[in-house]
C-alpha cells in the first residue's frame, strides 16, 4: 500500500512539472511578444528563460522520481531529458540572437509540452 502512495505522489509531481514547464513555454512566447513591443520585455524574457529552464531540470528530476519507486518504464525520463537538451539549444539560441531557430523551437517546445501534458 505504501509504495503505491508513493509511486502515485511521484505521478502528481510529475504532472506538476510538466504543467508548470508548459506554462513557462506559454509565458515565453508572452514575453518574446513584449521584447518586441516594450523597454522591459528583454528583462522579462530573459528572467523567463532561467525559470523555463529551471522547469525543464524539474521535470527530469520528477520524471526520475516518477519511475523510482515503482519501476517502471523509464521512458518519461528519456522525454524529460530531450527537452532539457531542448531547453539547452533554445537559450543558446537566444543568447546568439538567432530568431529564425529560437521562434520555431519555441512553438515545437511548447507543443510537445502541451503533447505530454496530455498523455499524463
Amino acid at each position: 500500500m505504501a509504495t503505491q502512495a508513493t509511486a502515485q505522489r511521484s505521478f502528481s509531481f510529475l504532472r506538476i512539472a510538466i504543467t508548470l514547464q508548459t506554462l513557462t513555454i506559454f509565458l515565453q512566447a508572452v514575453s518574446a511578444g513584449l521584447l518586441l513591443t516594450s523597454p522591459y520585455g528583454e528583462t522579462l524574457h530573459s528572467a523567463g528563460a532561467r525559470v523555463m529552464y529551471g522547469a525543464s531540470v524539474l521535470y527530469v528530476l520528477a520524471a526520475v522520481l516518477a519511475w523510482k519507486p515503482g519501476g517502471g518504464s523509464p521512458r518519461p525520463i528519456w522525454h524529460a531529458s530531450g527537452f532539457l537538451v531542448l531547453a539547452s539549444v533554445q537559450v543558446v539560441l537566444g543568447i546568439a540572437h538567432v530568431p529564425s531557430v529560437h521562434l520555431p523551437l519555441g512553438v515545437l517546445m511548447f507543443g510537445l509540452s502541451v503533447l505530454a501534458l496530455a498523455r499524463r
